[in-house]
């Protein structure tokens, strides 16, 4: 049996013929092809099936990602497995349930357990941003210094594409140092008070949509004047009454696609805006020197604003968060990153290399607040 009945589950099954399995990810309300798909499969064991993509390539560098203890721990089945467009699994003969996926998902139950681990924190409030169309409460996260004095604030957004999880796992990498009994906890805790949207496309995260060019727009580009989605027009009226004026910079946290040379780079994406693209390569150049984990970022893999796809034109269906974040006033920087599904300059990406990554970002974070203290914008 394979099905996708379960939260981020995403396939449609075209055919079975032998051993072969023809399937495909299921678009729905999305323009155009996209990549993302997780499914299980049951009754199998022993067996070795062969699973072929019908709609397009949709298989990344590292084999799909590969569960057989129900979604709670992952691995990449490797390179090796795969074929063009399909990959083969032997199924292990005690394989009551194994779970495949474009990546490592990250869904609410995820998030849970993550917030479980703080309960009781006072550095930490868990509110209700707004429900969704489907009236699902979109969370909304106090963290750091919260008596209203913080001299520093900044937002973190993530999921803006639903699609795009392995950016969870870093953002679960800032929130941890931000809580941490560390150095670099305790200064921030200190000095910033942050607003974090974990899931902006809470829906999609939930139902395994693409998230990415959904019609008529996709939540990352609906922050201009006229917001389809209660999160965006949320975020929109929130934060400026927030910030009061002590908004030094917003992080939006994204996937890239699932290959190609390019994609395998961490890489902040250029503003049109060029005074705040300088404060973001700032930011970068100090990421760039003292990051520690497992996954490298390089300054020179950032991509300027009128190269590749990040043109005007890319933004023609509508305003990005970043780009809403940059006008806001008395900002210092808004940036948006994009962390690979599956590979950093040979170094895989997995929940644990993501986190690590986050932590890198919450440490630059530190630094880099601290060098701007006294000053009205680095």
């Amino acid at each position: 049996m394979i099905d996708c009945d379960f939260p981020g589950g995403n396939i449609l099954v075209e055919g079975i013929e032998g051993n072969t399995v023809r399937v495909r990810q299921d678009l729905r309300d999305t323009r155009g092809d996209w990549f993302y798909w997780y499914f299980r499969v049951r009754g199998a064991a022993g067996r070795t099936l062969t699973f072929e993509f019908t709609q397009s390539n949709v298989i990344g560098v590292r084999g799909p990602a590969v569960s057989t203890d129900g979604g709670q721990t992952w691995c990449w089945l490797g390179s090796d497995a795969v074929r063009g467009s399909s990959f083969r699994y032997t199924f292990p003969a005690d394989a009551d349930e194994v779970r495949f996926g474009l990546a490592m998902p990250y869904v609410q139950a995820h998030l849970d357990a993550f917030l479980r681990q703080h309960e009781g924190n006072p550095t930490l409030r868990r509110d209700v941003l707004c429900r969704t169309p489907k009236g699902r409460e979109v969370e909304l996260l106090h963290v750091g210094r919260l008596d209203g004095k913080a001299p520093h604030k900044a937002l973190l957004t993530c999921r803006h594409h639903c699609c795009e999880m392995m950016a969870s796992y870093a953002l679960e990498g800032i929130l941890t140092t931000i809580l941490s009994d560390t150095e670099d906890g305790q200064w921030l805790r200190e000095h910033v008070e942050f607003l974090v949207v974990p899931f902006v496309d809470k829906d999609g995260v939930e139902d395994g949509d693409q998230g990415k060019n959904r019609f008529p727009r996709d939540h990352n580009r609906d922050y201009g004047p006229d917001s389809l989605y209660p999160t965006t027009r949320a975020i929109k009226e929130l934060v400026p009454r927030w910030a009061e004026g002590r908004l030094r910079f917003t992080l939006d946290l994204h996937c890239p696609w699932i290959r190609g040379e390019y994609n395998e780079h961490i890489y902040f994406v250029g503003s049109e805006n060029q005074e705040n693209w300088q404060h973001v390569l700032g930011f970068a150049r100090l990421l760039e020197q003292i990051q520690t984990g497992p996954l490298p970022y390089r300054v020179e893999g950032n991509l300027p604003f009128g190269q590749r796809w990040n043109t005007a034109a890319n933004y023609h269906q509508g305003m990005s968060c970043a780009r809403w974040a940059a006008g806001l006033p008395g900002i210092w920087a808004a940036m948006s990153i994009e962390i690979p599904y599956a590979n950093v300059l040979g170094a895989p990406v997995t929940p644990e290399s993501a986190r690590l990554f986050g932590q890198d970002l919450a440490r630059t974070m530190r630094r880099w607040l601290d060098a701007q203290d006294g000053r009205e914008q680095p």
